[in-house]
């Protein structure tokens, strides 16, 4: 199964395609994208859809991982964030493509089994469950790859759970 993960943002989305293939995951590839805060927010969110929508043209994914939003202090920050999420899923509806939300506590927890895990030692077992030879730098990278990872993890679980309720 091929999975695109993604962080949402306004001015950065991580992205990070893996492959899941009998509980091993391998990475394909990773980055982000950036947008200028020079430009206005509606040129903003359509260069993130069309991102998106060129991601899932060229990578195939089965399913889009995303995070949830959680309660931010910042409701402003927020508010942008939410929007450019909706252009992520709009984009995944538009293609067909089965998504899945997780929450920061979730990924947190399927990485490491500890919901106050810390950037670093999340960024490690991204390193750790791909076999990565160099440390993901970018922390919105790290973070897609991880929610990635997390999908892969919770839809094992999900077919071993309907396997032994049949």
């Amino acid at each position: 199964m091929v999975i695109l993960g993604i962080d949402p943002g306004i001015g950065k989305v991580g992205w990070g395609v893996i492959k899941d293939e009998f509980g091993k995951q391998k990475t394909i590839d990773y980055g982000c994208f950036e947008t200028s805060s020079k430009i206005n927010l509606e040129d903003r969110l359509t260069k993130i859809y069309d991102f998106i929508t060129q991601l899932i043209e060229k990578f195939n994914p089965e399913v889009l991982a995303i995070e949830q939003l959680y309660f931010a202090a910042n409701s402003k920050t927020a508010l942008t964030v939410g929007q450019a999420r909706g252009v992520i899923l709009l984009a995944a509806s538009k293609s067909n493509l089965l998504t899945a939300s997780y929450t920061p506590l979730q990924v947190k927890q399927a990485l490491t089994g500890y919901g106050r895990a810390d950037k670093n030692q999340i960024q490690s077992m991204v390193g750790s469950i791909l076999h990565l030879s160099k440390k993901v730098t970018q922390d919105d990278a790290a973070d897609a790859l991880a929610i990635a990872i997390t999908h892969a993890f919770s839809y094992k679980i999900r077919k071993v759970s309907q396997y032994k309720l049949k």
